[in-house]
């Protein structure tokens, strides 16, 4: 058979991919994604089925290359690219949204423990500060245990409350009075051991926040005490990556996570922020570019943006 005869039994697609280098770039990008996605799914099933088996061993990078058909090491570069973690960051993670579920579903913690896959007890309480804000026994009971101070003071957005562990910034909230962003701050830990205002405290990190909103510093450099899942904990770095002055759509922050169509995914992790203005929720838009919900007010977050974009044009001059 003549090269010709090869070439023109090739399938047309194959055909344009060549002629076309913009078709090449955009096949190769979705071979790449696939394969991350084929890590991020064989990485849950074999952390799903440890239920069953027992074994927490780690999933090897030579494993998963095997199971994505790309070199370890390239697998490696391409799933920190796309997921901003690597794959035992994104195992932990998957691990510990496990051990999350099983508290607040009322499991003991050496049972939520050994049911996410976890060797040890003391593995958990050693990232347990990090990861749930707290240890895993405060959590699974809505908090109990943590001492939570607060602050309010009048803002440019109206009253600003802001509430931290002796660990960093747990809550932060804009409304027109107190009353209701104290009773916010306790329904998000209702059963904290004890929520009181200290002025004294929060005294940092209540500056920090109003010198942003007043124009006077253009990023929030605070420590934070928040829980999140994984996905959480990615859809919040992507937006405090967005630039002062400038907005994302849910769809645009859902594909640089490299999910697309995860718009309303992102949407969700959007509205359960605890920590308003420190993680930028308000610089998501719906994908006309409006506004949509917020849930401080849609009013507070047009304030927002635009009180951000002046600020922006000032720094750019």
């Amino acid at each position: 058979m003549n090269e010709s005869s090869m070439v023109a039994r090739r399938p047309v697609e194959a055909l344009s991919s060549d002629r076309d280098p913009r078709a090449r770039a955009g096949a190769s990008r979705s071979q790449r994604l696939d394969a991350v996605r084929r890590a991020c799914r064989y990485i849950e099933r074999k952390i799903a089925a440890e239920d069953e088996t027992g074994d927490p061993g780690p999933v090897s990078l030579a494993e998963l290359g095997r199971e994505c058909a790309v070199s370890p090491w390239h697998l490696q570069r391409l799933f920190k690219q796309a997921m901003g973690v690597t794959p035992r960051q994104y195992a932990d993670a998957c691990r510990m949204d496990r051990l999350k579920e099983g508290l607040q579903q009322g499991a003991g913690v050496a049972a939520a423990t050994y049911d996410a896959g976890f060797g040890s007890a003391s593995r958990v309480y050693e990232r347990a500060p990090q990861a749930l804000g707290m240890t895993p026994a405060s959590y699974a009971k809505g908090g109990e245990g943590a001492e939570i101070g607060y602050a309010t003071a009048p803002s440019p957005l109206g009253r600003l409350l802001v509430a931290a562990t002796g660990k960093g910034v747990c809550f932060v909230s804009i409304g027109k009075a107190d009353g209701p962003l104290i009773e916010a701050l306790g329904e998000e830990f209702p059963a904290a051991k004890r929520i009181r205002r200290d002025n004294q405290a929060l005294a940092t990190a209540l500056a920090a926040i109003l010198g942003h909103l007043e124009g006077r510093a253009p990023h929030i450099d605070l420590p934070l005490d928040i829980r999140a899942t994984a996905f959480q904990q990615r859809v919040w770095e992507e937006l405090r990556r967005i630039p002062l002055g400038e907005t994302l759509t849910y769809g645009e922050i859902a594909g640089r996570l490299g999910q697309p169509g995860g718009a309303r995914a992102v949407g969700r992790a959007c509205a359960t922020n605890p920590v308003a203005i420190v993680i930028p929720c308000h610089r998501a838009t719906g994908a006309d570019g409006s506004l949509t919900g917020y849930r401080w007010g849609k009013g507070v977050k047009r304030e927002l943006l635009t009180r951000e974009a002046a600020e922006a044009d000032i720094h750019r001059k």
